[in-house]
């Protein structure tokens, strides 16, 4: 099974819209912050990625299904996990969840469900092959 890293955050009056609700665009930020806290639980950062081994990790594909909104002052938690890993692609599924604390039971409830398909590229912006030992961190959490 999948290791599953959670990324917790607030939303924030600049997060929103003037509904008072996330503008949608803003979930793909909160995802972001998740891949690239899971990458630094790794124990890397997208600069050692490009300098050490030669190639950056960018999106290549989103697919997000929203289910409920989130508003301001939400307790949010980004639930990352790989689902695919090769030398050329990484596919995560991230889930974002709005954390209540009812009676000190922490439930979460669904908002949005995401799969993201991440590519390797060089420094021309081409298809790249993640080198073995990025490739072994990476299946560090499969």
């Amino acid at each position: 099974m999948a290791k599953i890293f959670n990324f917790k955050t607030k939303v924030y009056y600049e997060d929103t819209d003037a509904g008072g609700i996330v503008y949608y665009a803003n979930y793909l930020k909160f995802l972001e912050r998740a891949r690239t806290e899971l990458i630094y639980d790794l124990g890397l950062n997208h600069q050692k990625l490009m300098e050490d081994f030669g190639f950056q990790i960018v999106v290549s594909h989103c697919d997000i299904a929203f289910k409920k909104p989130a508003s301001f002052e939400d307790l949010l938690v980004v639930k990352t996990s790989i689902e695919q890993l090769s030398v050329v692609k990484i596919i995560m599924k991230q889930n974002i969840y709005k954390l209540e604390t009812i009676n000190k039971d922490n439930k979460e409830h669904l908002l949005i469900e995401a799969k993201v398909k991440l590519a390797c590229i060089n420094k021309e912006s081409r298809p790249s092959k993640m080198p073995k030992e990025a490739l072994t961190l990476f299946k560090s959490c499969l």
